[in-house]
């Protein structure tokens, strides 16, 4: 997608926060590919791969006779994937630069995933046409995404609750839903697929990484919030300090973004 339409900044900045993102959620993501039914072997499809840290545990499941490639438009986050599938040893996956809304391919793949993506798309049901393509017969098409509006912290924070509000905001400003996660069950079944599965997930906690992901957040579309005249660069500078002070307080309580994440299989 457009830069214009990506409200979270990329680049090597925004690959430690997708750094972040991953530790956070990668119980549950991994739980998640385990509870899907991947295959051994399998030929899979990273759609929006970021800094490819699924995109490695998808082929360490799949093992050498698998292959995976990971697709994204940002070139600086995709040469960091590259030098860290090199390092740890990982020669069944490719990275390469593409753009969801135009074709992935026809019926090339066992199983396609994708986790915070059509969040940010103004079309997700014509880009999940094209992720669905992609896949074989049967094929199983995996999703991750969020429902900005279940982010909680203890105890009431406003610095928190303004950064959900504006999040909310600029995403919605370019025709995109930060709210999808709920829709994604809906949309598999209004495009025709099989067995289609659903579960939602939390993290949250009093310390540790899973406090960062606010604070770092707000900082990374402070950006867009400035140029979308919804706050000065002296508000946005006082909540991103605001909501990192808070996160560093063991007296308190931050989540993430409620996470729904929804499988089934293509039709014949």
């Amino acid at each position: 997608m457009p830069t214009s339409e990506y409200v979270i900044r990329g680049g090597a900045e925004g690959r430690e926060r997708l750094r972040l993102l991953s530790s956070v959620h990668r119980p549950t993501t991994l739980a998640l590919l385990s509870r899907a039914g991947i295959p051994r072997d399998a030929t899979c499809l990273d759609v929006g791969c970021g800094g490819g840290d699924v995109t490695l545990e998808l082929a360490r499941h799949v093992g050498p006779g698998g292959r995976v490639i990971g697709i994204d438009m940002d070139e600086v986050e995709l040469e960091i994937a590259r030098k860290e599938a090199a390092e740890q040893g990982l020669g069944n996956v490719q990275y390469h630069s593409g753009d969801v809304r135009g074709s992935l391919g026809s019926g090339e793949f066992d199983v396609s995933y994708s986790r915070c993506l059509l969040s940010h798309l103004s079309d997700p049901a014509a880009c999940l046409n094209n992720i669905q393509m992609a896949l074989k017969p049967h094929g199983l098409l995996i999703l991750e995404d969020i429902d900005i509006r279940g982010i909680f912290c203890y105890p009431d924070n406003p610095a928190v609750i303004r950064f959900r509000e504006l999040y909310a905001q600029v995403v919605r400003r370019r025709g995109a839903d930060p709210d999808i996660g709920p829709r994604l069950p809906i949309l598999l079944l209004e495009k025709g697929f099989e067995h289609v599965s659903m579960n939602v997930v939390q993290p949250a906690g009093f310390e540790g990484e899973v406090k960062l992901l606010v604070p770092l957040s707000m900082k990374l579309i402070a950006d867009t919030v400035i140029t979308d005249g919804l706050a000065t660069p002296d508000e946005v500078a006082h909540l991103v300090d605001r909501t990192f002070e808070f996160a560093r307080d063991r007296r308190t309580v931050v989540s993430v973004a409620r996470v729904v994440q929804t499988w089934g299989y293509r039709a014949a």
